[in-house]
């Protein structure tokens, strides 16, 4: 008979790991594309797996919501990290910005299909936020510093007008028209030789 050290002790099982994996990829890809096929019937069938797994996982709407969402978050920071590296100050900052869209798709879809209690979520969307402009802070302070984009605006600011672009447009192809005007608004942000 196992004990229950013991079992408290074990590490999850690799197929376990894997579908709790795939659940985080499906919802993100069911609730980005939001509409009424959102659901958590639709994320476990996308997953590949029976809805009991995902509710063997996520055990409430909340709990996969929370769980989605910090991934999310833990991934545009990891990325903020690695794009210096990889790209010119102003592209990596383009990028960044970019690849918010994407989370707000998807935590859009998530208010609506999951709808987290009113104020349940509170401490992660704190948390997230200031993570997310400490990220964004660091990419415009090198763009700043390399003389490439003004130095006269906040990264709290830069971060309003991008989920108000993304909160203001709800037509199906919403995204593509905020990446054009974050464009237009990057763009705008860089500083000009005869400024």
């Amino acid at each position: 008979m196992e004990r229950p050290t013991e079992k408290a002790s074990r590490k999850p099982r690799a197929d376990s790991l894997r579908n709790r994996e795939r659940l985080l990829d499906a919802a993100r890809e069911v609730f980005s594309a939001g509409g009424p096929e959102a659901s958590l019937e639709a994320v476990a069938r996308t997953a590949g797996v029976g809805i009991g797994t995902l509710y063997r996982h996520f055990p409430t709407r909340e709990s996969l919501f929370r769980a989605v969402y910090r991934r999310e978050v833990d991934q545009l920071v990891d990325l903020a990290a690695r794009l210096p590296d990889e790209a010119a100050p102003v592209d990596a900052l383009r990028l960044w910005l970019r690849a918010n869209i994407g989370m707000i798709a998807t935590k859009k879809g998530m208010l609506v299909a999951l709808a987290p209690a009113p104020g349940s979520a509170t401490d992660l969307f704190a948390d997230s936020s200031a993570r997310l402009v400490r990220a964004v802070g660091e990419l415009m302070q090198r763009a700043s510093a390399a003389g490439l984009i003004r130095d006269d605006i906040a990264p709290e600011d830069l971060m309003r007008a991008l989920i108000g672009m993304c909160y203001t447009r709800d037509q199906p192809d919403w995204q593509e028209t905020v990446v054009r005007l974050l464009d237009i608004f990057v763009d705008g942000l860089r500083r000009r030789p005869d400024a």
